[in-house]
């Protein structure tokens, strides 16, 4: 997701889109009062497994004393330590491993759930195919995908819908569906800077991000559903695996989706130097920031700093291509 915080307050003249997309299937842990619950979203509904504190402990005391406990255990950890390496896997363009138990399909299903859900509450702030800032961002958009890179990618129906929204904002579900609103558009100068938003979304999906975050989910509320077995304070635990994990993990894709991004844009003969331009801009409109241990996303600061480092290996990349005379 691409997200930009604006100093100013602006009164809407639309409803706001929803900033955190793919939310509408997803594995996560739920703490209420002294009892765990797991919930698990199917489709419209949710399966919820209630485990009391007392039977917990109950049924692990019984096991710790079993004969089998040390066997079991080993077991345990030699099928999870398997699960785990059978699962590893590189990110596309980046060569950088990770767990993931998604496949592409099931990835690009769960999208579908959440596509349909934006176009139901926000289809009357899309803007017709023939308006010329809509004619833009494809351009953008056809020049940047045969740098796409990823098997799962051949049979992909990409789409982009621009949204009459005031949010500086931009998102993308899995399948290729990339939603841009007007407010952000509003601050592109040209097409490079539609090409540094642009490619970051693509690179969300080349990098199968949603498909990571959702393998994260499920290690995590195993942990936490195994921390609950020892009577921990669980909401302690979970505002540290927030803070130390999945903040990080999320500020690591971003940075990465901005790395896969910027060399896409520059194989499409746009100006890497543009993306240091933007993010230099966008720093300046926005003086203050939230504390990036905080956040999801990089600082303005750090994503300009980021396309410093890169810009080198971004330019050599625009020599060995079609686009010498990019700059």
């Amino acid at each position: 997701m691409y997200r930009i915080r604006a100093t100013t307050v602006v009164r809407r003249a639309s409803r706001a889109v929803p900033r955190i997309p793919f939310h509408a299937i997803i594995t996560r842990p739920y703490f209420q009062q002294s009892r765990f619950y797991l919930h698990i979203a199917l489709g419209r509904g949710a399966a919820r497994i209630s485990l009391p504190p007392g039977v917990i402990v109950g049924v692990l005391r019984r096991w710790i004393v079993s004969p089998a406990f040390y066997r079991n255990i080993g077991l345990i950890s030699a099928a999870a330590g398997g699960i785990y390496l059978c699962n590893l896997e590189q990110v596309p363009m980046t060569g950088r491993w990770r767990f993931n138990i998604i496949s592409s399909s099931i990835e690009q299903k769960l999208g579908v759930v959440g596509v349909e859900q934006v176009r139901q509450e926000y289809g009357e702030q899309f803007i017709p195919e023939d308006d010329p800032r809509v004619r833009t961002v494809k351009n953008v958009l056809a020049k940047l995908l045969p740098y796409a890179e990823g098997e799962f990618l051949k049979d992909m129906n990409w789409e982009v819908i621009v949204i009459e929204c005031l949010d500086n904002n931009t998102f993308v579900y899995p399948g290729g569906k990339i939603f841009f609103n007007t407010g952000l558009l509003a601050l592109c100068k040209d097409e490079d800077d539609v090409a540094v938003i642009l490619g970051h979304e693509i690179a969300h999906i080349v990098a199968r991000h949603s498909a990571e975050r959702l393998s994260q989910g499920f290690l995590v509320s195993l942990i936490l559903l195994s921390l609950s077995l020892f009577d921990t304070s669980l909401p302690s635990w979970k505002y540290l695996i927030n803070r130390f994990l999945r903040m990080p993990a999320s500020r690591m894709q971003e940075a990465e989706a901005d790395y896969i991004g910027l060399m896409m844009m520059t194989q499409g003969c746009y100006k890497p130097q543009t993306a240091i331009d933007f993010w230099a801009r966008m720093k300046e409109m926005q003086s203050q920031q939230p504390t990036q241990l905080l956040d999801t996303h990089p600082s303005h600061h750090d994503r300009e700093e980021n396309f410093r480092e890169w810009l080198p290996e971004a330019m050599e990349k625009a020599q060995a291509s079609e686009c010498s005379g990019t700059s």
